[in-house]
Parts: C-alpha cells; sequence; structure tokens
C-alpha cells in the first residue's frame, strides 16, 4: 500500500521525508518488522518505540510514525499520538475486515471468555463462521491460535481480522476489555452487537476508581461508530446504569437481560438444556442469546449453540482421576468470581469445601484482602498460595490477602505444594476449588516464566494418591 494512502487516512500529519514510500507491512514490535513495514514508535510504560526507531529501520522499516522525529533516513509522520494512529491505519491496511465480518463482543469483570465461547457456538449453529477472539485463544477458520493478551494490539487484532475473511470465516465473537478500550486498541472495529455482563472491583490499578472503570466500559457502547446494538445485564448495578444512559442516547437497540425482575429477556423465558453448572453461567447464557437475538439469529440456532458447549478451559473445569471427592480449576480473580464459583461449588459438597487461591502481583492490590475475607467465609479450608507473583513478593502478597481473613487459615506459597496438601486432606464428599488461574500454563516470577498449568498439578497428586488413571 502507497504511504500517501495511509497518511490521508491518518489526517492531519507531518510528514518529514518522501510520502511516496510502498509500504509492506505494519508493526509496532521491533521483532515483528519485516522489510517495507511501517513501524509505530509506540509509548509504553516500560519502553518508548522512539528508542528502538535505529533498530527497526535495520530490520527493514522503511517509515516510522513518531510523536516526536528521531534521526534515520526513513520518511517519519509525526503524529500526536502514535498508539492512537495504530488502529487507523491498521482498518485501512488491512482493507476495513470489520466491515465485512459480523463482529458480536463482550465486555465486562466477569464472564467474557464464557459468554464469547457461547456465542461462537451458537453463530456457528446459526451456519454463520465465526472466528474467535479471547483470553484463551483465537480461532481463524476452524484453527486455533494461542493468545498473546485478551485485548490484542490494533496491528494484530485487525490483521486477525482480515485472516478470518480469508480462511472463509464471516463472523466473530470477541472479547472486548477495558485495557483495549482504554489504549485504544478496539478503535475502527465495528461491533453490531456487543454484551456487557457486569462491572466489579478488578483492574483498579490501572483505572484508579470505579467510576473511570466503568467509563472505559461505557464507551464502547456509546462512542464507538456505528453504535453497537446493545445486551445489557441489568441485574448488575452497573449495567442498569449503563441501560439507562443508552435509552436516553437511543443510539442503536438494546436489549436488557437478568436472572429475574424485570427485562427484555430473563431466565424463565427460556427452556434451555445447558451443561454448564452455576448462577453465574446462567447469566453468560443470557447474554450470549441476548446478543445473538440483536443479530437476528434464529432461536433454534440459539438453542443448539448454548447446548453443544460442555465447557470452556479453566472455568469450572473439573479433573477427574477416578477420586471420591471432586476437584474443580477455574479462573477467579476477583472478588467477585471469586464468591460466584465458591458458591456454585458449595452445591456440590456433601461435605467440606476446599479453596487453593492466590492473588496476581503488579495488579489491584485492594481486592486482595477482600478475597481473602470471601474465602474465610465462604470455604471451609481455605489455604493461601501464590498466583502470578510477577515482580512482587510472594510472601507480601500473601500477608495482603491474610489482612481480610480471620483465625490463621493454612499457607503455603508454593503452589504445587499448596494444591497437593489440599488434594491429601480431601475426604469423600469434598470440594476442591483451585482458583486463580484457569487455562493458564505457565506462573510468573520476577525474572522467569516457569510451565505450570492447575489441571496438570492436580492431575498429578491424584495420580500419586493412587486413584486410578
Amino acid at each position: 500500500m502507497d504511504l500517501g494512502r495511509l497518511i490521508s487516512t491518518l489526517g492531519p500529519v507531518e510528514v518529514r521525508g518522501g510520502a511516496t514510500t510502498e509500504i509492506a507491512d505494519l508493526a509496532y514490535d521491533t521483532r515483528e518488522v519485516s522489510p517495507g513495514a511501517l513501524f509505530f514508535c509506540v509509548l509504553g510504560e516500560r519502553v518508548d518505540g522512539h528508542e528502538l526507531a535505529g533498530e527497526a529501520v535495520e530490520r527493514g522499516a522503511a517509515a516510522l510514525v513518531v510523536e516526536r522525529p528521531v534521526d534515520v533516513e526513513v520518511p517519519q509522520l509525526l503524529v500526536r499520538s502514535a498508539r492512537a494512529a495504530m488502529p487507523v491505519a491498521a482498518d485501512e491496511f488491512f482493507g476495513r475486515p470489520t466491515e465485512e465480518l459480523v463482529v458480536a463482543g463482550v465486555t465486562g469483570t466477569n464472564g467474557k471468555t464464557t459468554t464469547a465461547f457461547l456465542i461462537h457456538s451458537i453463530l456457528t449453529a446459526a451456519g454463520m463462521r465465526p472466528g474467535l477472539v479471547g483470553t484463551i485463544e483465537s480461532r481463524v477458520g476452524g484453527e486455533s491460535r494461542p493468545a498473546v493478551r485478551t485485548t490484542p494490539e490494533a496491528i494484530d487484532l485487525h490483521r486477525t481480522f482480515r485472516a478470518m475473511l480469508d480462511a472463509g470465516d464471516r463472523s466473530c465473537a470477541i472479547e472486548a476489555t477495558s485495557h483495549g478500550s482504554e489504549l485504544g486498541r478496539l478503535e475502527r472495529v465495528r461491533f453490531d452487537a456487543l454484551a456487557f455482563t457486569n462491572l466489579t472491583q478488578d483492574h483498579l490499578d490501572f483505572h484508579g476508581s470505579m467510576e473511570r472503570y466503568y467509563e472505559a466500559k461505557r464507551r464502547l457502547f456509546t462512542e464507538h461508530e456505528p453504535a453497537p446494538a446493545a445486551a445489557v445485564n441489568v441485574g448488575d448495578e452497573w449495567g442498569a446504569r449503563l441501560a439507562e444512559e443508552l435509552r436516553r442516547l437511543d443510539r442503536a437497540p438494546l436489549m436488557t437481560y437478568a436472572l429475574a425482575g424485570e427485562a427484555d429477556l430473563r431466565w424463565d423465558d427460556f427452556e434451555l438444556e445447558s451443561r454448564l453448572k452455576g448462577r453465574f453461567n446462567q447469566e453468560n447464557i443470557l447474554a450470549a442469546a441476548a446478543a445473538a437475538r440483536l443479530l437476528g439469529v434464529p432461536e433454534q440456532a440459539v438453542a443448539g449453540g448454548i447446548a453443544s458447549v460442555s465447557g470452556v478451559p479453566g472455568r469450572f473445569e473439573g479433573v477427574d482421576e477416578g477420586q471420591q471427592f471432586v476437584v474443580v480449576v477455574d479462573y477467579a480473580h476477583t472478588p467477585d468470581s471469586l464468591a460466584n464459583v465458591l458458591r456454585t461449588a458449595r452445591e456440590l459438597a456433601t461435605g467440606r469445601l476446599i479453596c487453593v487461591f492466590g492473588c496476581g502481583g503488579d495488579r489491584d492490590r485492594g481486592k486482595r484482602p477482600e478475597m481473602g475475607r470471601i474465602a474465610g467465609e465462604l470455604s471451609d479450608v481455605p489455604i493461601v498460595t501464590s498466583d502470578n507473583p510477577r515482580s512482587e513478593d510472594p510472601l507480601s502478597i500473601i500477608d495482603e490477602i491474610l489482612g481480610g481473613m480471620h483465625g490463621e487459615p493454612d499457607v503455603e506459597p508454593d503452589r504445587r505444594a499448596a494444591i497437593a496438601k489440599a488434594i491429601e486432606q480431601a475426604e469423600e464428599g469434598d470440594v476442591v476449588l483451585i482458583a486463580g488461574k484457569g487455562h493458564e500454563q505457565g506462573q510468573e516470577f520476577r525474572d522467569r516464566k516457569i510451565p505450570f498449568d492447575d489441571r496438570e498439578v492436580a492431575r498429578e497428586a491424584l495420580r500419586r494418591l493412587g486413584a486410578p488413571a
């Protein structure tokens, strides 16, 4: 694509050097630069892309998007924000792919992954050949690709959308995060429908307050063009507020849903078969059904798609090696999601409820004592351990969790040992809930990431007990 075409798309741009350069690709990471690429010098938390401009040119970058001039011999497009320019350029470079795809998004603190899986299944049942972008994986043309982050950077996202179209996909289910909204990754994504699941405490290290967290979600509905049809959970207080704002704006169709109370779609309105357990999954099912209805999907396809989802990796996923008690792994890493899965696990227990959990490092510290309180109140045997400590001291994180707990809960910083301890003491009728990491296959420390899968670690511990394989 001619650089001049991208310049005209980006609007008022100061061009230093020639504007007739041919652009073969887009990149924001020097490791991904190929000959002829347009490199975006993005100012990040840890790295300033301008300091990598020379390396990008050495690797073949034909031009740069910069916020200040740099000393290299290739054309430079001087813009106010390189990050803000990325989705605009990516959308144009990859041929405006979401104008051709039917895009169904899911936003909210909890339930995004399961709801996106459900929507993907419904769209499949409707013959709409969907792709998927989410926390666990992306699916392009029916093939799974590992996810790097829940909402990819704009260049990666629009590249994926184009790959979906090239592979024959005609629709897409995507998790739309508040980080993705705040950092502009979702700009130029044309949502046909967008579901709001809930808003509970998380990511306050990034957003600063619940109000700003809400605003990041709200903007996806109120400032996106074209305005998406909205499926909103009015059983959630923030969802009820959002629905009221959307009614006043009247920019696009709105369908409210709730398990009970006044809503356009309620659980009692359905006769559905689903293998997903828990009240929280009923809300996820309603979110997916409401979004599908807004897209005009027939009810038969909605029911068929929901019935075909047997589970989602790392979401209340059972580990069964023939033991006489239940072991469940779940991604719950917020106070609300932990409370939800503990209540669901309690319904399965005729004996004790044993909960292994921790909190991630370099993330919202305010939720740590609250999660400790919830685990202490809703489980019989809480075992506090490490999650992904990242750059923090694991013991300091545990101390903050313990600040919300009474008595002397069991503490085992080694997550593998904590899981083994829980399983070794479990008896017939007990439920062991291993919370926090779900589908993840690694554990992150300050200087390394080690292979670690809660499901496999639990399976190994069960086999050591002598349970039949």
